[in-house]
This record gives C-alpha cells, structure tokens and sequence, in this order.
C-alpha cells in the first residue's frame, strides 16, 4: 500500500511569508491588486503539490474570533499592525485558488490555525499518516514526532527545511516535548508572550538542561544559582506558567475527522484557468498546466482559448513564445559580495586611522555603519564601525573586548562624526548616533539617511537595507544568519565572528548604503521630496535620538501600588458579574459569557458566530451595556485586566539597569501618513480616558529639582482642516477663538451660539471629528445612537453650512484620482493605488486616506517641525531641561524649575509657529510633579 502522506498549511502564516518577500518588487495587475501573497503562496502549493506528491491535503485559516488566548491575556498579539490591505483583498482570492483545485480549507471560530493543525497532525498520525506541517513558524516544533514533520518552504535561495525531533534539538536546542517551557521561559516576541524576565534564549536552555518543565523550574527554583534569574523565576511563576499555556498548540480540539475529505481531489479546471486570467498569473498557469496536478490532456488548447497565447507543442510540453508575463522576473538572479568587485580592508593603526580621518575631512562626506553585541543601543557593546569614501571600497575600525586603545580610536573619529562640514551617511543613522552617544561622541548634522529617504519616496514598502538594495542595485547583502547564524543556542554574537568575514559584513553595509544614497538623492529631488527630506525627517534624527537618550524616569512604587489597586478593582468587578449572572462562571469564556447574557438574562437577541456561538465582542457589549448593567461590567473587568498586564505590570520590567529610566524607541518610518510611533515601551497607547488608564501617567515622574512639563495641540486636525479647505465660517470660528464645536452646532442646527445645548455640542464633536475620517451616515448613527436618516441631514446640513470643507474633500479625492498619491503641507506623499479601483471597499478605503492623510499627515509634520526648532533653541541657550517624549499631538518634557517660564515660552511659540497658517494653533500647557499632573 503507498504511503499516505498529508500536507498541512499554514495559510496566513504562508500569506504574510509571500506578502514580504515581495514587497521589493510587488505584483500588481493591471486593474491595481497587488497579487504579491497570491503568487508567493501558489508557487508554495505549487511546489508541495508537485515534487512532495501528498495523498492528503488541507489548508487552515484562522478567524477574526478570539481564541482563549486572547481572553486569558488580552496583550496576546496587540502589538501587531493591522493587517495590511494587500492581504485582506489575497485571502479570498487565495480561498478561490483552493477552491478551483479542490484543497479543502479549515477554520474553526477560537482557534488558530495552529491548534487546528495541531488536532488534525495527531489524528492523522494516528491513522498511520506521514504528517508535514507547512509553515515558518517555529512553535509547530512541539508538535513534531517521528512521523510529524515541520515543513519550512524555500525561500530566498535556501533550501527546504523539513525538521524531525533531532532536527529541532538542532535548530532550537530542545527536543520537541520541551518547545513549550523554552517559549514559555523566553517568552515569544511575535505572538506577545511575556515569558519570564531576565530568561532569554540561553538560559532557559540551561534551566530547561537542568529542571525540565516550567513547572519543575519553578517548583525547583530555590536551587537556580543565578540570583536574578531565581528571583524572577520567584517572582513571575504565574506569567512563566501563563506564557507556556499561551505557546502550547491545542491538539484535543472536537474536529471531525474524515481521511476522504482530505484527499488530494480533481481541480476545476476552468474555474482555475478563469482565476489565473484574473489575476494575470500566466506563466504559473502554464507550469501547473504541465505539471501531473491536471494531466497533460488538451492543456495546450485550452490555455491558448482562454489566455490567448501562441503555444507550440515540443515533446509534449507547451512551449510559449509570447513574453512580458509580471512574473518573468520572478527567477531574477541578483549579484552577491561573490561576484561584484570590491576592496575592503581593516585600519589596524592609530596612524591608519588619522590618515582616514583626514581623508574624511578632505572628501567631506562618509557613508558609516556601527556593530555590535546586540539590538539595544543603549546596552551593547561597540565592535565594529565601519567607512567608505567611494563606490566599491570599505575600511573596518575593529573594537576588541579589551581595547586599550578604544578611546584614542574614538577620539579620532570624532573628528569628522562632529565635524559639521562633513555628510555623515547612513541606513537608520539614530541608531548608530544612539549608540555613539553612549560612547561619548554626538554625531552632528549634516546627515542623509537612506531609510528616510525611502521613506519618503514611498513610504509603503519596506525599508530595510537588503530590501533596498535588491531594488536599487539588484544587489543581494551578506545575509546576517550566514554570519551569526540563526536565533537560539548556536546563535553567536558579533563579537565572536572570524575578523576577516566580519570585516566584509560590516564594510558591506557600509559599501552599499553609499551606493543606495547615489541612487535615491537624485529621485528625491526630481519627485519633489526635498522640503520633506531636508525640513522635516532628516534634522527629525539627531532629536529623537537625544530623547532616546534621555529616557523617562518611572515610580516603580506607585506602579506595584496600582497593580494591588487593579486587582481589588477587577474582584469586585468579578463579584459584580457573578451577582448580577446569579451565578459563577468563567468570564474569559466567550461561549459561557454569550450563554449568560444570552440564554440567562434574555438580552437582545445576541450576534451569533458560524457555529452557532454568540459573540461577546466589545462592540457587541458595547450596544447592550444600555440594556442592562452586565455587559459594561464585564468590559471593566477586561479594560482592568489589559491595563494591568500590558502596563502596569510590564513597564518596570524595562527599566534599563544603567540609567534607571525607560526609554522607548521611536519608529521614524513606519506609519504612512508621517506620524511618529512607539515602541519597547509603547508610551503614545497608554490610556487617558479612564480614571485607571490616568493613574499609569503618575508613574511618569522627573528627577529632583524639575518638573514634568506637557504641551499639547488643541484640535489641531480639525484646525488644519479649515486651513486647507478654506471654508471662511470654519475659519472665523478658529481666528475668534470660539468653541468650534458649540460653533459648529450653532450652524447645523440652526441656532445661536447661546441656545446650543450640551448634546448639540455633543453631536457636532462627533461630526466634526467624524468628517476628517470619512464618516458616513450608518457610522454617524451607530456613534449617536440615532437613526440613519436622522444622521444623513445632519451630515448633509453640515456639508451646506461648511461648504469649504466638502468642496475639500472632493477636490482631495480627483487629485488623487489623476495623480495616484495625495501630499502634505511638506510635499509628502502617500500613493493610492486602490484610488480607481472598481472594489467599492477598496477605492472607499482609499478615498477616505486621500482626505485625511494630507491632515494626519500635515499635523505629524507640524510637530516635528516644532521639536526641531525647540531642540535646536533650548541647544543653544545651553538650558538644563530636556525633551523626553512626543505622543502624537503632546510633547512632554523635564523641565528645571528654574527654567519654568522660559521654557513654557520657548515651546508655546515654537509649537504654534512651527509652520506658518491662516488659521491660528493654539497649544495647552501644564506642569507638575508626574505627567498626571502636566497633563
């Protein structure tokens, strides 16, 4: 009997896979889809389907329902983006691809693809089956047996990976059985797993050597010889606990199983030949056309009816003449360190480095890159910093762990990394001048960053260096897994790479971040760029690197005070619920939740999921906390919850141990539409609203003898919106000072200004706001509570009062129409490419970011303007106090007391006159003894 082989895929994590491989080089139809994850995820299928030859398949999705994951620990992959557009349009159309083939799909609401994977892998295992499970992810490697495989596809060259239980010891350094307590004891970055601190990858290897499970750790943790280690083992047990729980895959999961339905089954062949018309995959279609998936039966004339193609017949294989399919550059070939010329070389003298020195002085301008023991500037060690003067050539400054001469090398460097006439290049500079500054040298202006510049030539695609140069250069970097190798117990650190392989790793980055900046200089001038580039992101660098540096102090004390507070709060929320339920029950399980609500109490009738499970979704208890006191008592019980593990308790844990602050790091080009974000903490998402979410921000205190100091934009988007849209009653009401809101009221209902009513008010807010983001009359209702009709005359009466503003938005929108991108105040841009699109969702999202990405994106420019200028003043008047942080519209400072009134001038007028408009901005400002306080 022939062996039965199944194939099971992983869908979104092959989907995502695809969707970044391509994002150099993106696949776009000539009706705007971007095919990039459908492509990358049918050669995949392709490829299994083809050589690997399975009897059985099935691919798993997972759903928008949370699982138990998500409601034991609501952190559980918050940190992730959303999911890009690209993606949700290639999920249906990847869902039809198997469909036309006849690859069963499953899904099950609560549970992740993993789990169902999981469950299905035993079974199968169980029936004698030889399991692949097809996925990079590295937590299937619990799962693996000597039948069970993890199955890692080919990418960028390498080859296939197919992990037994010696293959993961290898790979991870832990058999398959402990997987589970290594990533319960590291904790997961991905998925938001916390793990236990202090326990990274080579330690929870030796406790894991030592002890076995999470649990024989914890319950042995008395005999943990390093006492950091021990104390925190003590002390986060039941994060250690929760975290394994997080990580470990469900296999008991109440599937059906069914061998037929997996069986690998006759494709539709019109159908799919239909659908690779569709999404121009031509040449994909041939090779599975001639591939034993269809047979070679009348393949030739049917591809030839359908696509139009000149085929020929030779030995039985269609041949095409016809070129230019989009993926004929799939197979592209790109030139590597071992075929392109180069001259590299390590400056091994003090007098060698003086000599350099004073060429960089003479060129005035030096492309440099930093290496080091890790990823954390402020903690890692300096290796390595590498140069280059010109095309093709680098040198290697080489810093050794006990240096004797590390200082008189940096003090040669710093004669031309301070020296203000020599352009200093770089791929993301801050953090290099992050980690500069802790050696003691301030790199200064002028700069060129060749990840800022990317950024603003198009700020969707990815930023990174090798990305970069694929595209640039058709040049492919010296992978950093060749040199380190991968994540886990063999991974090495810079500081133990051979000199020679280190020298050409580092010079090359020097190497080609020089030839990128030849590259993309001229296209930011021709694009127009320049103001941005030169005005906003780049003098935006060495001020968020002195914030980064900075830091912010954190009361420790006040913060385990709150968490004692959260957790009194969240009992008798508890408590709450079980007295108005009449009965206890597990409130984190959404089907025992839904049959409370639902079943119990006979609340109105519940949104019920695919399988008949009523939904608890926030929006859902949102609706029906009018009706009835227990779902607002239940979303209190999960805002305590949240607050308490994702801040509360997770903020001092990043303490940095050098300079007792925290210090976040600021992502310069990650959102679109130019804001800043933050992250390693994330301090711009920290509550405001609730009376909870406000005591986090008394935690946030200055040092002694200074104040904390915050400056915040009054409605600055919507003042931005009278400027641009020039509506003369919009801007009257700003240039007066009058309430815009009580204004705007006045006019949609047809009132005075003394006869406006606070739920006038109210509503008009909701417009206001509203209108910036493209809200239509079923949003405004739901937001109001009111009829749709009701919401309809209001939006239109707001149009016919505010005429300025709809003639705004319907200009924005034909502008992008015939451009294809929109710009900010500063000439950014954001390109649309589902402007035309004939998906009414699609060209809808789009049309709505054409008429607030000029907005978001004015307002992000506006306040970066402002730091610079604040920066570079409070620099000149040589004054104590610092700026620490920028949440979106808000700077907060630490102010020397002394220093309060100058200082609350400087920035009030630097803020409101960053960039000068029509319409006057107006900053609020506080101070006090934490941000609390400021605020």
């Amino acid at each position: 009997m022939a062996e039965k082989k199944i194939f099971l895929l992983d869908a979104f994590a092959l989907i995502y896979r695809a969707h970044f491989a391509f994002m150099k080089n993106p696949r776009i139809t000539s009706s705007g889809i971007n095919t990039s994850a459908v492509f990358g995820f049918t050669n995949t299928l392709l490829e299994i389907l083809t050589k690997e030859k399975p009897t059985h398949i099935a691919v798993a999705f997972d759903t928008k329902e949370p699982t138990f994951r998500h409601i034991e620990f609501p952190a559980y992959k918050a940190q992730r983006d959303e999911v890009p557009e690209d993606i949700i349009v290639a999920v249906p159309l990847i869902k039809r691809l198997l469909t036309t083939l006849n690859i069963p799909i499953i899904e099950k609401p609560g549970f992740e693809a993993d789990d169902l994977i999981g469950a299905i892998a035993k079974k199968a295992e169980g029936h004698g089956y030889q399991v692949y499970m097809v996925t990079p992810d590295k937590d299937y490697a619990q799962l693996v047996t000597n039948n069970v495989f993890l199955y890692k596809p080919a990418r960028s060259g390498n080859e296939i990976e197919i992990l037994d239980p010696d293959g993961v010891e290898k790979s991870m350094g832990v058999r398959p059985e402990f997987v589970v307590d290594f990533l319960g004891l590291k904790g997961d970055a991905v998925d938001n797993i916390p793990g236990i601190p202090k326990v990274g990858d080579k330690t929870a290897l030796e406790l894991i050597a030592q002890f076995g499970s999470v649990e024989n750790i914890i319950k042995n943790a008395d005999q943990i010889k390093k006492n950091a280690v021990r104390e925190s083992v003590i002390l986060h047990a039941e994060q250690g606990l929760l975290s394994k729980k997080l990580a470990t895959i469900l296999t008991d999961i109440d599937l059906p199983w069914n061998e037929e339905d997996l069986l690998v089954g006759n494709p539709e062949r019109k159908d799919f030949l239909e659908l690779m018309e569709e999404l121009e995959f031509k040449a994909t279609a041939q090779r599975i056309l001639q591939s034993a998936i269809f047979g070679d039966a009348e393949s030739d004339a049917i591809q030839k009816d359908l696509f139009g193609n000149v085929v020929s017949s030779k030995a039985g294989k269609a041949e095409k003449i016809s070129s230019g399919s989009q993926e004929d550059e799939a197979g592209i070939k790109y030139q590597t360190i071992e075929n392109r010329k180069h001259e590299y070389h390590i400056l091994e003298t003090l007098d060698e480095i003086n000599t350099f020195a004073k060429k960089v002085i003479q060129n005035g301008e030096v492309c440099f890159d930093s290496e080091t023991t890790g990823l954390d500037p402020m903690l890692d060690e300096l290796v390595a910093l590498t140069f280059s003067l010109a095309a093709e050539t680098g040198v290697m400054i080489y810093f050794p762990e006990k240096d004797n001469a590390q200082k008189e090398k940096l003090e040669i460097v710093r004669t031309f990394l301070e020296h203000p006439k020599v352009l200093k290049v770089g791929q993301n500079l801050k953090f290099d001048m992050l980690l500069l500054k802790n050696y003691g040298i301030d790199v200064c202006e002028p700069l060129f960053d060749t990840m800022l510049a990317s950024y603003v030539i198009n700020p969707d695609r990815s930023h990174s260096m090798d990305s970069l140069s694929k595209e640039y250069l058709n040049y492919e970097p010296v992978s950093i897994t060749e040199l380190i190798g991968k994540k886990g117990k063999q991974q090495l650190t810079m500081r133990h790479v051979k000199l020679s392989e280190l020298k050409d790793y580092a010079c090359e980055d020097a190497d080609i971040t020089l030839a990128l900046k030849e590259k993309m200089a001229p296209i930011i001038i021709s694009e127009e760029l320049t103001r941005v580039f030169d005005q906003v992101e780049t003098p935006l660098v060495p001020v968020l690197t002195d914030m980064e540096f900075q830091g912010i102090k954190i009361d420790k004390e006040a913060l385990a005070e709150i968490s004692i507070h959260l957790e009194k709060e969240m009992l008798i929320a508890e408590k709450e619920i079980y007295r108005l339920a009449g009965r206890k029950f597990n409130i984190n399980s959404p089907k025992q939740l839904g049959g409370i609500l639902f079943d119990v109490l006979k609340l109105a009738t519940g949104k019920k999921t695919a399988k008949g499970q009523y939904s608890t979704k926030e929006e859902v208890l949102v609706e029906l906390a009018s009706e009835h006191e227990m779902p607002a008592n239940v979303l209190r019980f999960r805002q305590l919850g949240k607050l308490k593990s994702t801040y509360v308790d997770a903020l001092p844990l990043l303490i940095n141990p050098k300079t007792g602050r925290v210090h976040t790091t600021y992502g310069q080009a990650i959102a679109s539409t130019g804001r800043l974000s933050s992250n390693n903490p994330n301090l711009q998402n920290i509550p405001i609203r609730t009376d909870e979410g406000k005591e986090i921000r008394k935690a946030f205190i200055p040092e002694d003898g200074f104040y904390i100091l915050s400056a915040d934009y009054s409605q600055i988007e919507l003042r931005l919106m009278a400027e641009f849209s020039k509506d003369p009653g919009m801007q009257e009401a700003f240039i007066q000072g009058e309430d815009i809101h009580r204004a705007t009221a006045a006019k949609v209902f047809g009132v005075e200004l003394g006869e406006v009513t606070s739920e006038m008010r109210s509503r008009a807010k909701m417009v206001n706001f509203g209108i910036i983001y493209g809200i239509s009359a079923f949003g405004l209702a739901q937001r109001l509570a009111i009829s749709r009709t009701e919401a309809a005359e209001i939006i239109r009466s707001y149009f016919e009062k505010y005429a300025g503003v709809k003639s705004y938005m319907d200009e924005s929108i034909e502008f992008a129409r015939q451009n294809g991108f929109v710009t900010t105040i500063m000439g950014r841009r954001r390109y649309l490419p589902d402007i035309n699109s004939q998906n009414q969702t699609q060209r809808g999202f789009a049309e709505r970011n054409a008429i607030n990405t000029p907005i978001q994106g004015s307002a992000a420019e506006l306040i970066k303007v402002a730091m610079i200028s604040i920066w570079r003043e409070m620099n000149t008047r040589k004054m104590k106090s610092k700026m620490l942080l920028q949440v979106h519209d808000e700077l907060v400072f630490e102010c020397w007391k002394s220093e309060l009134e100058e200082l609350k001038a400087l920035v009030k007028d630097k803020m409101e006159n960053a960039i000068k408009f029509v319409v006057p901005m107006s900053v609020e400002m506080g101070y006090g003894a934490n941000w609390l306080e400021a605020h």
